[in-house]
């Protein structure tokens, strides 16, 4: 049920952001809800693997780096899912940006975040 809720959060901040940041565009809610799919699983694989191998980049730069990546990972997700598009990689970089924000905000406020037993 967790995982449900996470997952409609998700898509909830992708439509906002889509909302807030020029050139990140969302046709509907069920391209918000299979994009927070995809934007998820790519950031959980590819993701994870491209950290790991910029880490020293990322040290080197105070972890700045990692915006890129995750800019880049919106990118991939944007030419996988129809009906989200990402217009630039400004509009990547930015939306990336406001949608770490977003979604940590929605997790805060429901308290999906934090674990319990």
């Amino acid at each position: 049920m967790r995982h449900l809720l996470n997952w409609a959060l998700s898509a909830v901040a992708v439509w906002l952001v889509a909302r807030l940041v020029p050139g990140f565009h969302v046709s509907g809610p069920v391209a918000a809800l299979i994009a927070a799919l995809v934007i998820g699983f790519v950031n959980a694989t590819l993701g994870v693997f491209l950290k790991i191998v910029t880490f020293p980049l990322t040290l080197l730069t105070l972890g700045i780096f990692w915006l890129i990546i995750n800019a880049a990972m919106l990118e991939l997700a944007s030419a996988i899912v129809p009906g989200f598009r990402v217009d630039n990689f400004s509009a990547a970089f930015w939306g990336a940006i406001v949608l770490s924000l977003v979604n940590m905000f929605f997790r805060w406020l429901v308290g999906t975040g934090t674990a319990r037993p």
